[in-house]
C-alpha cells in the first residue's frame, strides 16, 4: 500500500508514520510536511531509519505535490491546529492552510483514485451551545449534569448529534467547511473516505504550546518548574477536557487504513472519554505526582475567547461500529510524556521549556 501523510512531521503525523511501518515494513509511506513548526525537524532521522520517505512541502502549493507517484490512501494530518489562531489577525494564512490544503488534498485523491482519511477536530461545535452544557461544580472539576437540554449531549459526553449551528472559531469552521467539502467529493467524485473528529490528542514527540497541546505543556511546565495559571471560569481550573493517547488514535487509524471500505462515508467523535478526562485542576495533581515537583499555579478569573468549560467525547458509535475503544488513561498519558521529556531533555530543552 502506498500512503501518503500530509502533516506526516508533526505530532500525530509522524507517530502514525513511524508506527504503521514498523507494524507492516512492506508499505510505502511518504511523509508531506512544510517543517514549519518547532521540533517537527527532530522526526527526519527516524524517518531515515525506519525506511521512511520524505518530501518537504506545502499543502498551500498545489504543485509541491507533483513529484508524488502512485498513491493509494491520504491521511490528512496536516492544519493550523490552534483555535485562537485567527482572531487577532492571521485569519488568511489559517484558512488557507485549513480549507485550500484540502481542497488540494481532495484533488490529489481524485487525480490518484486514492482513498482519504480525514483528521477533523471536536472545535467544529458551536462555542455558546457547548457552554450551554449542564454542569455541576465539584470540588475537581466541573462534571456533567445528568439533567440536559442539549441534543447530543449526555452523561457520557458528547455524540455526533450535538448541534452545528453558531460561530466556532476560524479554525472549527474551516475544519467544518473541509468536512463539508468531503461529502461532495465523496457524492460527485466517488471519494472513499472517513472523517475522524478528535478531541485532545497527547503523547510523546507533541510539542506543547499554550494555544494547543495543553497536556504536554502542563507536563514540560512541571519537569522544568515553569509558571503556569488558570484562565478563566473562576481561575479554578475546573474545566474539562478528555485527552487521547497518540497510541489510541493510532490503532484506529489502522483500522481504517486496512479497511477504508468498511469505514467509507462515515463520520465519527474521537476521544479519550469520561474514563480518560481531567480539570486542569487534576493534571496538575496527576503532574505533580509523576514528577515530584510542585508549581505555585496563579488563577486569571476573566474568561478567554474561544474557550469552553467542558467537553467530554462520547465514543459510542466508533465503539459500536468496530469495537475500537481507548486503553490509556489520564495517569498513563502524563508518565509517558514524562519519560519521553526526560530521555530527551537536552533537545527539548529550548522547543518545550
Amino acid at each position: 500500500m502506498n500512503i501518503l501523510i500530509t502533516g506526516g512531521c508533526g505530532f500525530v503525523g509522524s507517530n502514525i508514520a513511524i508506527k504503521y511501518k514498523q507494524e507492516y515494513p512492506d508499505a510505502h509511506i511518504v511523509v508531506f510536511d512544510n517543517l514549519k513548526r518547532r521540533g517537527s525537524e527532530l522526526n527526519l532521522s527516524d524517518f531515515k531509519i525506519n525506511g521512511i520517505e520524505f518530501i518537504h512541502g506545502d499543502i498551500r502549493n498545489e504543485e509541491d505535490f507533483d513529484e508524488l507517484k502512485k498513491i493509494d490512501i491520504i491521511i490528512d494530518a496536516s492544519a493550523e491546529p490552534s483555535v485562537v489562531a485567527g482572531l487577532d489577525g492571521g485569519q488568511k494564512q489559517l484558512i488557507n492552510i485549513n480549507l485550500l490544503g484540502t481542497i488540494n488534498i481532495l484533488n490529489l485523491a481524485v487525480k490518484h483514485n486514492a482513498g482519504l482519511i480525514f483528521l477533523s477536530t471536536s472545535r467544529v461545535y458551536p462555542i455558546e451551545t457547548l457552554n450551554r452544557i449542564n454542569v455541576i461544580e465539584g470540588n475537581s472539576r466541573f462534571e456533567i449534569d445528568s439533567n440536559q437540554i442539549v441534543r447530543g449531549m449526555s452523561i457520557n459526553g458528547i455524540d455526533e448529534n450535538f448541534p452545528l449551528k453558531g460561530y466556532r472559531s476560524i479554525y472549527g469552521a474551516s475544519k467544518l467547511a473541509s468536512e463539508l467539502l468531503i461529502e461532495e467529493y465523496q457524492h460527485f467524485y466517488n471519494l472513499k473516505s472517513v472523517i475522524n473528529r478528535c478531541g485532545v490528542i497527547a503523547g510523546p514527540k507533541q510539542m506543547g504550546k499554550v494555544d494547543q497541546g495543553v497536556t504536554v505543556l502542563w507536563v514540560a511546565r512541571h519537569f522544568w518548574k515553569k509558571p503556569l495559571s488558570y484562565f478563566g471560569y473562576g481561575g479554578t481550573g475546573k474545566q474539562v477536557r478528555d485527552v487521547l493517547h497518540i497510541d489510541d488514535l493510532y490503532e484506529l487509524v489502522k483500522l481504517q487504513l486496512n479497511d477504508l471500505n468498511k469505514f467509507d462515508s462515515h463520520l465519527f467523535n474521537i476521544g479519550g472519554g469520561f474514563e480518560s478526562s481531567f480539570s486542569l485542576k487534576e493534571l496538575t495533581e496527576a503532574c505533580e505526582k509523576v514528577t515530584g515537583n510542585s508549581l505555585d499555579i496563579k488563577g486569571v478569573a476573566e474568561d478567554r475567547v474561544a474557550d469552553i468549560k467542558l467537553y467530554v467525547t462520547n465514543n459510542k458509535k466508533i465503539m459500536d461500529f468496530c469495537g475500537w475503544k481507548p486503553s490509556h488513561n489520564t495517569t498513563t498519558i502524563v508518565k509517558d510524556i514524562f519519560h519521553w521529556i526526560k530521555k530527551n531533555e537536552t533537545e527539548l530543552k529550548d522547543i518545550l521549556n
